[in-house]
């Protein structure tokens, strides 16, 4: 089958398969093998080494789904798939993931639960990590917590240290000790007395399906340029994690400023009216071929092909007969992923409660993967910004921003639930399974 690109041999009997299938269809992209009885993958999929075999057996294949299956052993050789990027082996009987999977070089998706592995760490991880990070421990043999992590945990240890050898006693090294970890506590809906609920219109699943709210409350944003980092570190989330906005959006808002029951709803580019941050009240279909016109003038400018700021996400919304809106309870568009949120609710240096925000078109993992790590890193600018208050001010400054001896009062995470029009909950974000995958960097009080 020379032009073969997809091939489903799902719910069958199969207990193998033979190499032939890599000769009989070079070109296949999609091999759909689940719910079989295969034991080992790739197995006999890939022919062994030798004159006989093919130079690079399924070049194409970017899609292996085996889910529902007995493998029982995942092949170093899976790294010999060069455009792989979506594993799905779910439910199988896998002790252990190979560390070559972290060489697969295209890798962005791949499912792994309900397998039960030896190493819990990784288990947890499986269960609530996004791939990256799961790829990231295996590349540091699964004994560390990957480079970045790794590197960032050796930071704070050498300050822990220093900080110990200043102090003296061991009941000042204890508070140190104490005071280095990042907490937040989880205020469940049913222990708050007016929680916050998000509805959701049926118009979305074909446009972006996938919502995750929480309120966070007790930042701080005064000292210094923390407002500034806190910016930069959401455009930075947007670059890596949300992978330049194609697969999850990032909008954080003054919770004071948010008027509720909010409604997540799609509207024509010709009806959705939205006030961006920085701009005046605008028709999205106007504001749209503004920023169109206004990245063409940047090319000019640069004379090159990329442009910067929200003209890079124009392509995002290429097709859609209607856009994604977050409105409250005025009627007012308070977010419009993926291209901006509204000066209506802008974080100032004053904001201390936010309500944040992530939506995809891709998975509803996605958006709570990109949410656990954002709370994580305004929990870590939060601290810093604590740190820096403490190193240049005085005590009496320090309990007026904290109170006395708080200085390591946890941040308070609201649970929001999303529901659908009926008021049928559709998720509640965090639940017991959520912040898993930073758990290792944060504390987290339930």
């Amino acid at each position: 089958f020379p032009q073969l690109r997809s091939l489903n041999l799902s719910a069958n009997r199969l207990r193998e398969l033979g190499p032939g299938l890599a000769r009989a269809a070079p070109q296949l992209q999609e091999l759909l093998l689940s719910g079989n009885r295969l034991r080992a993958l790739p197995g006999g999929l890939l022919p062994p080494a030798g004159p006989a075999a093919p130079p690079a057996p399924f070049p194409l294949l970017s899609r292996l789904d085996a889910a529902d299956n007995e493998v029982a052993e995942l092949g170093a050789d899976i790294a010999a798939l060069p455009a792989l990027k979506s594993l799905d082996v779910a439910n199988n009987q896998l002790r252990e993931l190979p560390a070559a999977l972290a060489d697969c070089p295209r890798l962005k998706e791949a499912n792994f639960r309900g397998n039960q592995l030896r190493d819990k760490r990784l288990e947890k991880m499986v269960n609530g990590c996004q791939t990256k990070a799961i790829l990231e421990y295996l590349r540091a043999g699964g004994r560390g917590k990957g480079k970045a992590e790794s590197a960032r945990e050796e930071v704070r240890k050498k300050k822990r240290e220093k900080q110990q050898k200043k102090d003296s006693g061991d009941g000042e090294q204890d508070e140190v000790e104490k005071a280095s970890k990042l907490l937040v506590k989880v205020l469940h809906v049913s222990e708050n007395p007016a929680p916050l609920v998000v509805k959701v219109s049926p118009g979305v699943k074909d446009v972006r399906a996938f919502i995750v709210c929480c309120v966070l409350k007790g930042v701080n944003l005064k000292p210094g340029n923390a407002l500034k980092r806190f910016l930069t570190m959401q455009t930075k989330l947007h670059e890596d994690i949300c992978e330049k906005r194609t697969v999850a959006t990032i909008a954080t808002h003054d919770l004071q400023l948010v008027k509720a029951p909010l409604t997540y709803d799609v509207q024509p580019p010709d009806e959705l009216k939205i006030m961006p941050l920085g701009r005046k009240e605008i028709k999205a279909k106007e504001l749209l071929r503004q920023l169109q016109l206004e990245a063409e003038e940047q090319r000019k400018q640069k004379k090159r092909q990329n442009v910067s700021g929200l003209h890079k996400y124009l392509q995002l919304l290429d097709g859609k007969d209607s856009y994604p809106c977050l409105v409250d309870a005025e009627g007012a568009v308070i977010s419009f992923p993926p291209i901006t949120n509204s000066e209506k609710t802008k974080i100032r240096k004053e904001t201390q409660d936010l309500f944040l925000e992530v939506t995809s078109d891709t998975s509803l993992q996605i958006c709570k993967d990109v949410m656990d790590t954002l709370i994580l890193k305004i929990t870590e600018l939060n601290r810093s910004a604590l740190e820096s208050k403490e190193g240049s001010g005085s005590d009496m400054e320090l309990d007026a921003l904290c109170g006395p001896g708080n200085s390591n009062l946890p941040l308070v995470v609201e649970q929001v639930r999303v529901v659908d029009t009926d008021g049928n909950l559709k998720v509640l974000y965090p639940s017991k399974t959520d912040l898993a995958t930073v758990s290792s960097l944060l504390t987290v009080i339930r």
